[in-house]
């Protein structure tokens, strides 16, 4: 693994961070301009046949210290951003962006106060929450064929591993626009994701127009807890994905990526 030595994070002033950030907005705005025409549009007249991976996550978590009206806020925030995705159909070829399909969540538009990281602090935040529909999509994406092209790993470890069922740090942040999580279809296949709520759940699910090809595992190694000199605990691991075929049972593995993130708790404490 790469040097597990994390540099103590720079806290910038609120005006540079607004500046900053505008600027990488509209240079976004660009780019999708200038590429338009690559990108997967929603077709909710379309429902292809074969399912390719389904998953889940609850929406409703109590953590300590976190008003439970932001929770239920993001719910809201949730599904005003799954509207304009589910059903989005992805040719060969083209490129899937949350970002570009969603929009900036703003009130006007509905978008409520719910929680967001800024400068490895928890604040509120208009249309807080999101990175819930990032992780979801991430990792559906690791379960198919699709093609990773843009994704941001949390540079913080938020909250302790209290019934967590997937490995550490397979998520993706966002924030809008250019922290974006972007899947290309680099197959001859064309897929479709689905989205939708339930009482408790945002769910997911890839389809395809082929019957699906491969089975996919997704696995930790080198998982690792370390002091900084700084005086904060970092996590460490990497992230591989093994592809088995269902043809004639083939198997190849992939590291998929490394993972450094700041923790925001103790590690010695009980949760």
């Amino acid at each position: 693994m790469n040097s597990q030595i994390v540099a103590k994070p720079n806290k910038r002033s609120y005006l540079r961070s607004l500046v900053g950030r505008e600027y990488y907005v509209a240079k976004r705005r660009l780019e999708w301009l200038r590429r338009s025409s690559t990108f997967a549009r929603q077709d909710n007249g379309t429902r292809l046949e074969h399912s390719i991976f389904t998953h889940r996550t609850m929406m409703l978590r109590p953590l300590r210290d976190v008003e439970m009206y932001l929770q239920h806020n993001k719910i809201t925030n949730l599904r005003l951003a799954i509207a304009p995705i589910s059903g989005v159909v992805i040719r060969p070829g083209e490129t899937f962006s949350i970002w570009r399909m969603v929009g900036r969540p703003t009130a006007a538009r509905g978008f409520l106060e719910g929680l967001v990281l800024h400068n490895g602090r928890i604040e509120k935040g208009i249309g807080g929450g999101l990175c819930q529909l990032g992780n979801l999509l991430y990792w559906m994406a690791l379960h198919s064929p699709l093609t990773v092209t843009e994704r941001y790993r949390h540079g913080f470890d938020v909250f302790p591993d209290i019934n967590r069922k997937i490995p550490f740090a397979c998520g993706a942040t966002l924030a809008y626009n250019y922290i974006d999580l972007q899947l290309r279809n680099d197959t001859q296949d064309t897929f479709q994701i689905d989205l939708w709520l339930d009482d408790e759940y945002l769910n997911g699910e890839i389809r395809c127009d082929r019957p699906r090809e491969f089975d996919y595992e997704v696995f930790e190694t080198d998982h690792l807890m370390k002091m900084q000199p700084w005086g904060r605990y970092t996590r460490h691991n990497r992230i591989w994905r093994r592809q088995t075929s269902l043809v004639d049972g083939m198997t190849s593995e992939e590291l998929v990526t490394e993972n450094h993130a700041i923790m925001m708790y103790n590690p010695l404490l009980n949760a």
